[in-house]
Order: structure tokens, then C-alpha cells, then sequence
């Protein structure tokens, strides 16, 4: 049963949104499950984008716009939107992501029912006008540490996490350009605690011409980087997780 406590924290970073942020907003307040704050940290955009946060905060007071001093990432805006919460729960969603309208309600009913403290869910990839493309990724029912290293298939805009179980020091994202929120499930992980997936596609991951992920090269650094510099694997250890990385890439996409 849920309760008045159930609050979920949505947290966002903005950054030059203004063409997708509008449908992102009218999408979250189209969720079934109304008992939510959304918090949208702006990393110093330079477009409309916090004009259109503003005229919806104004409208909709679970809408909270925060505004960094400087430009700083992706992992200090989710950061901040962390620090700032006061959800029981916290569900990532990404600027121009979109969710089906009873994600937050079965994902955070899933989580209650079993005690977990990190879900995640299965999701389908968008073209660039939000527009399903019918390819759903089917993730594992649980993933573990040593598993997750191998493969990356947790979506950001999945994941749901038990802040009182957790702690908020324990999904504080690293602070590194690329690749934080792989980062931060590996930490969660590596304490020994899994991930259950809810093997529904309740969110869709966008794809479009100028995201950090679209470019492949891109995203074989970031991930080697992971390796070596963040979770310090030595060499060999690295390239042994890097080709089950590339192979479940290939597959996710195929």
C-alpha cells in the first residue's frame, strides 16, 4: 500500500533543453502516481530552457527549477538535485527521455512489494522526435557487480533507488565528464547489494544526432576510462570487461 511518505524524487540536469524539455515535462505530469517533486538543476543553459521550467514551475509547484553558479556536469547537477531532495525514493530521468504514464506507479509498487532498494526497468530506444522505433531492450532480471562491469544495459532513466535504505552519500555520482551514472550503480554494487529489473519497457531513450552516447567512439573511451581510472581494474581485468561490454552493445542495438 502506498502511503503519504512514498514521495519520489525525480532529478534532472538541464543543459540547453528548450527542444525537447516541454514534452519532457507534460510527459512526467501525465504519471499515474502523483506523489512526486521533480527537481531540474540548470547547468547554466543558454537557451529557453529555464524560461519553459519556470512558466511550468509556476503552474505545478512539485516542479522546482535549481540553478548552478557555473557550468559543471551532469554528475554535479544530479548531485545537487540528490542533496536537495526529500523523496523516500529517487528516479533519474534525463532531459529528453520520456517515461509511459504508469512507470513511477508500477516501478515504485514493484520496489515495495519485494524490498528492493535499486530497480531499474526494461526500455525501448526513441528517434530524435520521441518517436518509438519498436527495439526494446530486455534487461536482466537482476544484475550484480561483477555483472554490470560487463555490461552497461541499465538505463539512467530507469533507475529507481530507496534513498532511506541507501543513504544519499552512497548514489552521489563521481565526478567525472562521461560515463557517472554507469559509475554510480558499479559503487552501489560493489557494496554487495543487486539490481532488479522490472521486465517491463517503461521508458524511452532517445537518440538523437548530438548526445554524448550516439557517438560510438565516444562511448568505447568513456567506458575504457570507467575501467582504468575510476574503478581501477588493472589491464587485463579492464579488457576482459571491455569485449563483454562491446558484445552487449553490439546485441542491445542488433
Amino acid at each position: 500500500m502506498m502511503n503519504e511518505t512514498d514521495l519520489i524524487s525525480i532529478v534532472t540536469p538541464l543543459y540547453n533543453s528548450e527542444k525537447y524539455i516541454e514534452e519532457t515535462i507534460k510527459n512526467v505530469q501525465n504519471q499515474t502516481y502523483e506523489n512526486w517533486e521533480w527537481l531540474l538543476v540548470n547547468d547554466c543553459s543558454t537557451d529557453r530552457s529555464t524560461e519553459i521550467v519556470e512558466k511550468y514551475a509556476k503552474e505545478d509547484k512539485r516542479i522546482k527549477l535549481l540553478n548552478l553558479k557555473e557550468n559543471s556536469g551532469a554528475a554535479t547537477a544530479r548531485n545537487v538535485g540528490i542533496e536537495q531532495s526529500k523523496g523516500k525514493y529517487i528516479a533519474f530521468l534525463d532531459s529528453d527521455d520520456l517515461w509511459v504514464k504508469e512507470k513511477l506507479e508500477k516501478q515504485i509498487k514493484f520496489a515495495k512489494k519485494n524490498n528492493y532498494d535499486f530497480t531499474f526497468t526494461d526500455y525501448e530506444f526513441a528517434d530524435e522526435t520521441g518517436k518509438p522505433t519498436g527495439k526494446v531492450v530486455k534487461v536482466p532480471k537482476t544484475i550484480n557487480y561483477k555483472q554490470a562491469l560487463k555490461n552497461t544495459t541499465i538505463f539512467t532513466s530507469t533507475v529507481m533507488f530507496n534513498v532511506k535504505t541507501l543513504g544519499k552519500e552512497l548514489i552521489f555520482m563521481p565526478d567525472v565528464q562521461r560515463g557517472q551514472d554507469t559509475a554510480t550503480w558499479w559503487k552501489v554494487l560493489k557494496t554487495g547489494r543487486t539490481a532488479y529489473a522490472l521486465n517491463e519497457s517503461l521508458s524511452f531513450y532517445r537518440r538523437s544526432s548530438n548526445t554524448l552516447s550516439s557517438n560510438k567512439i565516444t562511448a568505447l573511451k568513456r567506458t575504457w576510462n570507467l575501467y582504468r581510472n575510476v574503478e581501477k581494474l588493472s589491464f587485463f581485468t579492464a579488457l576482459y570487461n571491455f569485449c563483454w561490454y562491446c558484445f552487449n552493445a553490439v546485441k542491445r542495438r542488433i
